[in-house]
């Protein structure tokens, strides 16, 4: 089953178990390229599950993982790790090495995956801070920082790369409102600046529908809605408007 030019991801009756509890039971989904795609749903509903398959760290017990028509689960190691160079990920807690300064965190994957002088990496590693609004902050360690200059620092790492796709997991959790919308304007501008794909998994609900293209609800284990923020507000399903009223 292939994509259609504008998709870059294709999610195929995508079904997960963990022993007894089955939390993914097939997920139908398709995530255009260029656009914004928010990913919600309630806490515990699966939504760090489904994008753990769509990098390939968990594989489904049934179901396809499309990406640009290639089937990530049949690839071998070298190939899935190619795949995975293509993606950048901003993780719920930012995930910074507390034993490492900003810039070492954010020169990781550049001296993991590039070939480069020790000044080189210095200045990828400038101009990824300044592109998250951040600037002479590479001696600090991620204890100095706030909740969310963390986050920025984990953005800069994840973009160090340039990926084509940057999923965010969670971006606003523990942040105030004025932090979190600070950060919806930083994935705007990654958006503008890297013209990749973006994928935010969030429970931050009416505030993600500012910066979205398209809304997919996830709930008991299915993608039940999926459309414009403006079609999901409007949806006549009654789990989606429950949902979306609790907000």
């Amino acid at each position: 089953m292939g994509l259609s030019f504008f998709t870059v991801i294709e999610i195929v009756d995508l079904h997960k178990s963990f022993g007894n509890l089955e939390v993914l039971k097939g997920i139908n989904l398709k995530i255009e390229k260029g656009k914004i795609t928010a990913i919600i749903g309630k806490s515990g509903e699966g939504k760090t599950i489904l994008v753990k398959h769509i990098v390939a760290l968990l594989k489904p017990d049934k179901g396809k993982v499309l990406i640009d028509g290639v089937d990530i689960n049949g690839l071998k190691e070298r190939a899935l790790a190619k795949i995975r160079r293509r993606f950048g990920m901003l993780f719920q807690e930012s995930a910074l090495f507390d034993s490492m300064t900003v810039e070492e965190n954010v020169a990781f994957p550049l001296r993991e995956h590039r070939n480069l002088k020790e000044e080189e990496i210095k200045a990828l590693v400038k101009k990824k801070l300044e592109m998250v609004k951040l600037f002479d902050i590479e001696h600090k360690l991620p204890s100095e920082l706030s909740g969310g200059m963390k986050k920025r620092v984990g953005l800069a790492r994840a973009i160090a790369l340039e990926p084509e796709i940057i999923i965010y997991d969670e971006p606003t959790i523990g942040l105030d409102p004025i932090t979190g919308s600070a950060i919806y304007e930083l994935i705007l501008d990654m958006q503008r600046h890297l013209n990749g794909t973006s994928i935010v998994i969030t429970h931050d609900v009416p505030a993600i529908f500012r910066i979205v293209d398209k809304v997919g609800v996830l709930s008991g284990g299915r993608i039940i809605a999926y459309g414009t923020p403006e079609e999901i507000i409007r949806s006549e399903n009654k789990e989606v408007q429950e949902f979306l009223k609790q907000k």
